[in-house]
């Protein structure tokens, strides 16, 4: 099985990078983050030759989550019940023998914000909604855009940037409570060296040249899965094609 995640930063901008990265690499699951689009206006159209049967949750300009898989989903969760703010960065669907939870956690503004506690909130509430409906026996993927870098060799600058909002003593305690409770982050099992970046913001003169980048996004697997997972890797071509998004593609290849 080959599992992946991307922040498009707009899927209706981000179609043709799509398209053609399905066709290269054919993963069986694949989840998508900011969509930006309402879901009455999600292009469904643009993805009908891939094959892939697609799901979705999304709001206007903002957030936005949606699954692309070859097996049909069932048991589909759209919201994480805690969160009354109705944006839509929760997507859980089974596919096949495993569960794949979507999410895009809030990026949190600015540390003395209401949308800062917000974010520390949603990871409890997480915590919480997995104590509730799950146990760490499960076969689960936890995957997207966690909006945190967990560790000093996850951002290309540690000293500078400590004390960013996804980059701070807070966020890393809430990613981690989430973590403990039974998930494996599988890329840093399988590439625990420096330099890897999933994120290179568009405002940085040649990011991806000088790889100024971040490691925000993540596969979290519980162990019944990690166990099976044979790589994790980050493809940064896309981040060099036409029209990309500020985040690029990482995947997994799951012996399943």
């Amino acid at each position: 099985m080959r599992v992946a995640t991307f922040n498009a930063n707009s899927i209706r901008s981000r179609s043709n990078v799509l398209v053609k990265w399905l066709d290269l690499h054919h993963p069986d699951i694949l989840a998508i983050q900011e969509t930006k689009v309402q879901d009455v206006d999600f292009p469904v159209s643009d993805f009908a030759e891939t094959g892939y049967n697609i799901i979705f949750r999304g709001q206007k300009k903002y957030n936005g989550v949606a699954i692309f898989s070859k097996a049909k989903p069932t048991e589909v969760v759209p919201t994480l019940p805690q969160d009354t703010t109705d944006q839509a960065r929760f997507l859980k669907a089974r596919i096949g023998n495993v569960t794949l939870i979507n999410t895009y956690i809030p990026q949190g503004a600015a540390i003395d914000s209401d949308k800062f506690q917000y974010k520390l909130n949603w990871y409890q509430w997480l915590r919480d909604y997995l104590q509730k409906h799950h146990t760490p026996d499960e076969p689960i993927l936890w995957v997207g855009d966690l909006n945190v870098a967990k560790e000093d060799i996850d951002v290309h600058d540690p000293e500078r940037l400590w004390g960013h909002v996804c980059f701070c003593e807070p966020v890393q305690k809430a990613f981690q409570e989430v973590a403990e409770w039974g998930f494996v982050d599988i890329f840093r099992k399988k590439h625990p060296e420096p330099g890897h970046y999933t994120f290179w913001d568009y405002r940085a003169p040649n990011g991806l040249k000088r790889n100024v980048g971040w490691r925000l996004d993540y596969i979290m697997m519980t162990s019944k899965i990690a166990d099976k997972c044979t790589d994790c890797w980050i493809d940064r071509e896309p981040r060099g094609w036409d029209k990309p998004s500020d985040h690029t593609f990482l995947v997994a290849d799951i012996d399943i």
